[in-house]
């Protein structure tokens, strides 16, 4: 399964999250699919109504940035690394 590793911030809002999972999934929509199972709400915060990532949430598979950020069909596979990392912004 792939590695899912997240920003301490997320833990705020999901007190249980650890901070790496091993999550099942072949693509980055099954993998926040099933997180959202385990952490009612999660898919929701890091994704828009529409389904698209939201633009100050960001994720890497293998260290590189995916590249549909729509539809979130980037593949993973079992032991990839997987960061979600939200952006803070403001001043």
């Amino acid at each position: 399964m792939p590695l899912v590793t997240f920003t301490r911030h997320l833990q705020r809002f999901f007190p249980t999250l650890k901070e790496t999972e091993e999550v099942a999934g072949t693509t980055v929509r099954e993998l926040l699919d099933e997180l959202d199972r385990r952490y009612p709400g999660f898919a929701a915060y890091v994704v828009d109504e529409t389904g698209r990532l939201r633009r100050h949430v960001n994720v890497f598979v293998r260290e590189e940035p995916i590249c549909d950020r729509e539809s979130l069909a980037d593949r993973v596979a079992p032991g990839d690394k997987v960061h979600v990392l939200q952006a803070l912004s403001g001043g």
